[in-house]
């Protein structure tokens, strides 16, 4: 039987929101949106379940997380100044002090944290995407979990490809109407050329999605551009020849192949208009983090530009490990003030930055044809915001209190296709306690 959620806002994103307004559940399907009164009548069997004093919105699409680095959260702050170093004290923690199960149980614990911030679905990429992926599948959470692949050295681009292969082959025996697989050859500074060039043929054959870290680092421009700095040092140090093209990240991309895919980019902080164009040209979509970015240094992304131009766009938190929280709701406050830098531009309207928190990355993640809005027919994914904190208080439109003064701790309420998975301050899906406790041993670990 079909199921009335009502609250004092609606928040459709593909429309203006609607006051007293209500959505009708079939299972695990939108069947009906609207005002409350004219749906009650409509359906006036159906069991009514009332929030009050909140905002039903579309469920938050997280479009670039790192789930199974949550047990790292705040155990890199202190190396956040310097970007190759972090990423040497991440990978060597990760993969010295981790197990398999660690693995999980992080990631595991992230989607949890997800789950309580009103993230339905995420593009998660991993090096252990099948542990991820499983995480996803146990919590009951929507998602594209990317196969990270490694491998600068290009005399072994078809060892490492046969390597990904057979991961992906893992990874489909968990895929289901909620889950797929994808490929991320991580970075153009980790990747070489030739590899770069195996995966997206790959990609395009099986039909894959690509998820991919460009433009990221001032180190990573140095590389492409110059073939000098600290990445360049390091292949250098480790005996692997890199031979540099004097381009932007985006233009070599294009070069190895990678445009073809259709890719979504992350962070692309370093990028000039022609970058945008190729970008456009080749639908390319953007994962922006802004508070990664800043953290760790890298700036800031031109967002007004990738809107102006027509890009698709949706927000990331990247990992705890450098941002510390799972919140769309900050996320795309923070995208808001760094924009309204971007003077003399017009200043970008509110309610674009809330679309971003789930229609944008839906359809960065281009599963918009079955998530990211409240309309009928798309799945039922859900987050309802409360909006009594005294914090919210007095709010005289919706999107400017949720945008402006909310956050992932006023989440009341996550549904995905159909199914509370957060409710009454719990997770339904998991024992969050023995999480917990599993969670806190691989910290204790990693400190030791």
């Amino acid at each position: 039987m079909p199921v009335i959620y009502a609250a004092p806002w609606l928040v459709p994103m593909c429309s203006a929101p609607i006051e007293h307004g209500a959505v009708v559940v079939d299972g695990p399907t939108i069947i009906a949106v609207g005002q409350r009164d004219r749906l009650v009548a409509q359906f006036s069997d159906s069991p009514i379940k009332q929030f009050q004093d909140a905002a039903i919105m579309p469920g938050f699409v997280n479009a670039h997380s790192h789930l199974e680095l949550t047990a790292m959260r705040g155990f890199l702050d202190q190396d956040e100044q310097n970007f190759p170093a972090w990423l040497r004290k991440l990978t060597k923690a990760r993969l010295e002090c981790m197990t398999s199960d660690d693995l999980y149980v992080s990631a595991a614990w992230g989607a949890c944290e997800a789950v309580r911030a009103g993230v339905t679905c995420l593009g998660d990429a991993s090096t252990a995407a099948y542990q991820s992926m499983s995480a996803l599948r146990d919590v009951g959470l929507r998602g594209i979990v990317f196969q990270e692949s490694f491998g600068p050295d290009p005399r072994l681009a078809g060892e490492n490809l046969a390597t990904l292969v057979g991961q992906i082959d893992e990874l489909r025996k968990l895929e289901s109407s909620q889950l797929h697989a994808g490929v991320s050859p991580h970075a153009p500074y980790t990747v070489s050329a030739t590899q770069l060039k195996l995966i997206s043929e790959f990609a395009v054959r099986e039909g894959l999605p690509v998820m991919m870290h460009a433009a990221e680092s001032q180190a990573e421009e140095q590389l492409l551009r110059h073939g000098k700095g600290i990445f360049a040092d390091g292949l250098v140090a480790r005996g692997i020849e890199w031979t540099t093209t004097g381009t932007s990240a985006i233009s070599y991309l294009e070069q190895c192949g990678v445009l073809k895919t259709q890719p979504l980019l992350a962070h692309c902080v370093n990028v000039d208009k022609q970058d945008i164009r190729l970008m456009v040209a080749a639908q390319t979509r953007v994962a922006h983090c802004p508070k990664s970015n800043a953290r760790l240094g890298h700036g800031r992304a031109p967002l007004s530009e990738f809107l102006r131009m027509g890009l698709i766009v949706g927000l990331g938190s990247d990992s705890v490990a450098s941002n510390n929280t799972v919140d769309l709701l900050e996320e795309a406050r923070i995208a808001m003030l760094l924009s309204r830098l971007d003077t003399p531009e017009p200043m970008i309207e509110s309610s674009t930055f809330i679309n971003l928190t789930s229609m944008g990355g839906a359809h960065a993640l281009s599963l918009g044809d079955q998530t990211g809005a409240l309309t009928p027919t798309l799945q039922a994914d859900l987050a309802v915001v409360s909006l009594a904190g005294t914090h919210q208080q007095p709010s005289y439109d919706p999107i400017g209190t949720l945008l402006n003064s909310s956050s992932a701790r006023d989440v009341v309420m996550t549904m995905v296709a159909g199914k509370e998975i957060f409710s009454n301050g719990r997770v339904t899906t998991v024992d969050e306690e023995n999480l917990r406790q599993r969670v806190t041993r691989v910290a204790q670990k990693l400190c030791g």
